[in-house]
């Protein structure tokens, strides 16, 4: 269930409401006339299924709310009433396979900002997979994972290019690159400072055995790389988030990108060109199949719409 909070114009209040009281799935609707003053208008509010709700704020934005008054969703966790039940009932589909569509956009669109915490974390991330390299330390390489951002561009990406958002494709692009070209220049600083001071000496990185799998990518690797993005879009459409931590374990991004700067380093340019291709199989996995898991889920909700129709017909 969610529960819709319309700041509404005078002049688009009958609209609006006709809208709503026809709506399917609309389980409760209270309207404080004049409660607004900034806009100058109405307080509305409704609680409607989830599944019913992506095509409901779009009929409201056809009206020109979200340009003149304002729109804002929150998810209600629970709903005691007879009523929330019946709506349920009435609409198409299932909530769980549900998606609000500027909900998703507006959550890896802020998940993709090029900000501080961003560069900070896959800085970190990153240097904590040249640590796990230099001391072949399997457990590191899994933290390193763990902490990665990565996922949040990606999945930017993947949502642009099904929603056909340009800005958001860039957003993803942009903060993928100059974030992996920050925190690998940091790294390939950080190992060049070690070898100088011998912290570690390179001869060791040649017998490593855990870590190996980071430079030498094969087929396995794109097939983990699309169950990953695939698990991980459908955590994020149906926020399931503890699902993540799981992708993020799966994913050899952040490790890749702290080879190729350790590498560089070391003039290990097999290792190097090794890793780089894991870095590419693994982006290029993950947005693809991410794209693939929302065109199958707006398929399968489209088809459940038109069930429902021929039933009520």
């Amino acid at each position: 269930m969610l529960h819709l909070r319309l700041l509404v114009p005078a002049a688009l209040s009958t609209e609006v409401i006709a809208l709503l009281e026809g709506w399917t799935g609309l389980a409760h609707l209270s309207v404080v006339t004049g409660a607004s003053r900034l806009p100058l208008g109405d307080l509305v509010e409704a609680d409607v299924v989830r599944e019913c709700a992506d095509d409901l704020i779009g009929e409201l934005v056809a009206l020109g709310l979200d340009r003149d008054g304002s729109i804002a969703v929150d998810a209600t966790e629970l709903s005691v009433s007879t009523r929330a039940e019946r709506a349920a009932v009435q609409a198409p589909g299932n909530a769980t396979d549900a998606m609000v569509w500027r909900d998703l956009e507006a959550r890896v669109g802020q998940d993709a900002e090029l900000t501080g915490t961003f560069l900070t974390f896959l800085t970190i991330a990153t240097l904590l997979a040249g640590i796990g390299i230099v001391t072949d330390s399997a457990i590191t390489i899994v933290g390193a994972m763990v902490l990665g951002p990565e996922f949040g561009p990606l999945a930017a990406i993947a949502v642009g290019l099904v929603r056909r958002r340009p800005a958001l494709m860039r957003r993803g692009v942009v903060s993928l690159l100059i974030g992996f070209a920050l925190a690998m220049a940091v790294t390939a600083a950080a190992a060049f400072v070690a070898v100088r001071t011998e912290v570690f000496f390179p001869e060791l990185v040649d017998l490593n055995i855990e870590t190996e799998f980071i430079y030498e990518p094969g087929f396995l690797s794109f097939v983990v790389a699309v169950l990953a993005g695939a698990a991980g879009m459908l955590s994020l459409t149906s926020r399931q988030s503890t699902a993540l931590v799981g992708v993020f374990i799966s994913v050899t991004t952040v490790p890749a990108a702290g080879y190729v700067a350790v590498g560089l380093v070391l003039d290990e340019w097999d290792k190097v060109a090794g890793s780089a291709a894991q870095l590419g199989i693994n982006v290029v996995g993950i947005v693809a199949s991410a794209v693939t898991m929302l065109l199958l889920r707006r398929a399968v909700r489209r088809r459940s719409i038109r069930r429902a129709a021929v039933r009520a017909a």
